[in-house]
Parts: C-alpha cells; sequence; structure tokens
C-alpha cells in the first residue's frame, strides 16, 4: 500500500455516532454530493465525451443485424425490430452503467483513499453520488435516442403495457445498482490485489458476450441462453431492454425484476463484506 497518512482509520464515523445520526448526516450531504460530482463531470466534460462515445457498440451492431434482416427476419427480429432493441439497448447501458472501480483502484495505489475515509462520509456514499451525477448529462443523449426509437420503430417494437414501463424504470435502477456494486467490488478488491482492474476486464468481456448487449439472448442457441439467463449479465442489459421492446409479458417482467434486485442485494452485501475487510487491511499498512 501507498503510504500517505500515518493513521488512517478503518471508519469515518464518530464513535459516538450512532446509525441513525449517520444515516441523517449522509441525506444532507448527498445533494451537495451530487452537485459536486455534477460540476465535475461538465468540467471534464472533453473525458465523459469520451466515456460515451465508447459505449455506442449496440450502434455498429444494429447495422450488421439490420443488414442481415433485409431479406428476411433474424429469429424473432426484423428490421424494425432491431432498431428498437439496439436504440433501446444504447438508451440502458448509458443510464445504468458504472466505472468506479478505476477510480478506487487508482486511489488505493495512490494512497489517497485515506483522505476519504477520514470524511464524515462513507466513502463508497462520495463514490456513488458521483456515478450517479453523471447520469443528467447522459440523458442528453439518452433522451434524442429515445425520441429516434419512437419514430422509427412507430412505436410498435415498445411494449404498450403500462405496468412494463413501470417495470423499465425500476429496472433502470436495479441495473445501475447492481453495475455500480459489481465496479465497486472490483475496485475494492485493489485492497487485496494488485491487478484488480484484470477481473475488471474478464467482467467486461463476459458481459459484452453475455448481457444481450451485443446480440439479443433469444438468437443464442437455446443452452447457452439458459446459462446467460442464470447469470448477472441478463439483469444488467437484456432484461430492462426486453421488458421495454415487448419480448417480457408482465408475468415475466415481474419475474426479472425479483431476480435482478436479488442480485443486486447480494452483490452489495458482499461489497459491505469486502470494504470492511479490506479497509481494516487498508489501515493496518498505514495506507
Amino acid at each position: 500500500m501507498s503510504a500517505t497518512t500515518p493513521a488512517t482509520s478503518a471508519s469515518a464515523t464518530p464513535a459516538s455516532a450512532t446509525p441513525a445520526s449517520a444515516t441523517r448526516r449522509l441525506l444532507r450531504a448527498y445533494p451537495t454530493l451530487l452537485r459536486v460530482g455534477l460540476s465535475s463531470a461538465v468540467a471534464y466534460r472533453a473525458e465523459f465525451l469520451v466515456w460515451m462515445l465508447a459505449t455506442t457498440m449496440p450502434l455498429v451492431m444494429l447495422a450488421v443485424m439490420s443488414a442481415m434482416a433485409r431479406e428476411a427476419p433474424v429469429g424473432h427480429f426484423d428490421q424494425k425490430g432491431f432498431v428498437a432493441y439496439y436504440l433501446v439497448t444504447l438508451i440502458v447501458r448509458q443510464m445504468t452503467g458504472a466505472w468506479v472501480a478505476w477510480e478506487m483502484v487508482q486511489e488505493i495505489k495512490e494512497g489517497t483513499l485515506g483522505l476519504r475515509l477520514l470524511r464524515p462520509i462513507h466513502p463508497l456514499a462520495s463514490y456513488s453520488a458521483e456515478s450517479l451525477a453523471a447520469l443528467p448529462m447522459r440523458a442528453i443523449i439518452a433522451l434524442p435516442i429515445t425520441i429516434v426509437v419512437l419514430v422509427l420503430s412507430s412505436g410498435k417494437d415498445l411494449t404498450q403495457d403500462p405496468l412494463n414501463v413501470l417495470i423499465f424504470v425500476v429496472a433502470l435502477a436495479g441495473a445501475w445498482l447492481l453495475n455500480f456494486a459489481v465496479s465497486a467490488i472490483i475496485g475494492t478488491l485493489g485492497l487485496y490485489l494488485e491487478s484488480s482492474l484484470q477481473v475488471w476486464e474478464l467482467w467486461m468481456g463476459c458481459f459484452m458476450l453475455l448481457s444481450g448487449y451485443l446480440i439479443p439472448l433469444s438468437l443464442f442457441p437455446s443452452w447457452l441462453e439458459r446459462v446467460a439467463r442464470l447469470l448477472p449479465f441478463a439483469y444488467l442489459q437484456a432484461f430492462p431492454v426486453e421488458t421495454l421492446t415487448g419480448l417480457r409479458d408482465r408475468h415475466a417482467a415481474l419475474a426479472g425484476l425479483g431476480a435482478q434486485l436479488a442480485w443486486a442485494a447480494a452483490a452489495w452485501l458482499v461489497l459491505a463484506i469486502l470494504w470492511k475487510r479490506g479497509v481494516k487491511r487498508f489501515a493496518a499498512y498505514g495506507g
């Protein structure tokens, strides 16, 4: 570990503070954290734009799959079906992505994580606020795409069920929670491993292949589709996309939402355990 401060407490919360007072303090501070995060996203808008452009692979796949569907449908997708699927995929990725692992690993290596630990707000709350604060700028991109989906598909490839639309909105929140938790878990692994970002690269490789991000899961061989739907990747991408594009009925959408939130809860539990133990190691080494 990099030495910065000679003694870093494993918890920045004063011993006399109760969980209720800590929660009240967080709720008061969180709007300010969001404003600071938004200001940072605006200040570094060129870097932010690069990140945005790095998530446009669905547009490439849209061109490829639309060309394949020009003569005949591919599975149950015609050209307009692919337009709806991949543009909604792009919306979901823009509104649910979280890449906090990079920042966490950098701060661990430089020892500056110790500065966050000295603040009265939990570092994971600060990281989450910084990640959430970027969403308004992403929405500036996602909103025009939503309009394009509606115009090009005439709405026929989107669900007409109000409940499914509501489930989609909740699923966006669930996907962000799961994305952030996994990214933070891998960032926290930097407290244990020198090369935790290699775990991130492996995770992203599996995400690209098994989430429905590049190819709809329904076009996979049946055995591979079943495997993919058992893993968390589908609940980051395929589940919300299929819900909005009408590929899931109410029952399937509600079942998918339950599974997604269960994965998110499990990921946050793992994050809490790894964080608590990892910060103790960081403090013990004088990080």
